[in-house]
């Protein structure tokens, strides 16, 4: 590995780190990098904002967007203190940086407690089975965003 890439991961780590004994939320910590300088950072922020979605991954990628004025961060890379869960994978995909790095495994986090293994296993059972259970209704206008945006002339793809 290259040493700028090793800087990179401790950075990122050490986010995790700083957020742990500060008491501000799960020990997870990310950068987005760009051209050798960082672009945005995150750190778990779950307990601390009330917000499920606030992990470090999703703050990073948010960060870096405000900080580019873009939704995609297709010549950058994430930096992660960890493998990203099933919604930071998802984010990471929708903003389509060039490459994830990460340091711990999510084994390593299910050992102190972070176990997304249920989620991946919720994914492939059919709706009505799921622990939360998927449900589906569609009233007469339903299909009108989808079909609107299809023939938008100004929407901007993504």
């Amino acid at each position: 590995m290259e040493m700028e890439q090793q800087s990179w991961m401790e950075k990122a780590v050490t986010i995790a780190w700083e957020n742990v004994l500060r008491s501000h939320g799960g020990p997870f910590g990310a950068i987005v990098v760009r051209d050798g300088q960082i672009v945005g950072t995150g750190s778990n922020e779950v307990t601390a904002t009330n917000d499920p979605t606030a992990h470090a991954e999703v703050q990073a990628i948010r960060d870096a967007c405000r900080n580019l004025n873009t939704f995609q961060l297709t010549d950058c890379e994430l930096y992660t203190s960890c493998e990203p869960c099933p919604m930071c994978l998802g984010a990471i995909y929708w903003a389509r940086p060039k490459a994830v790095y990460f340091a711990s495994t999510k084994q390593d986090a299910a050992k102190v407690g972070f176990d997304d293994q249920f989620i991946y296993e919720q994914i492939g059972i059919p709706f009505a089975e799921r622990t939360i259970p998927f449900l589906q209704i569609q009233p007469e206008n339903y299909q009108i965003p989808f079909v609107t945006w299809a023939n938008s002339q100004s929407k901007v793809e993504y």
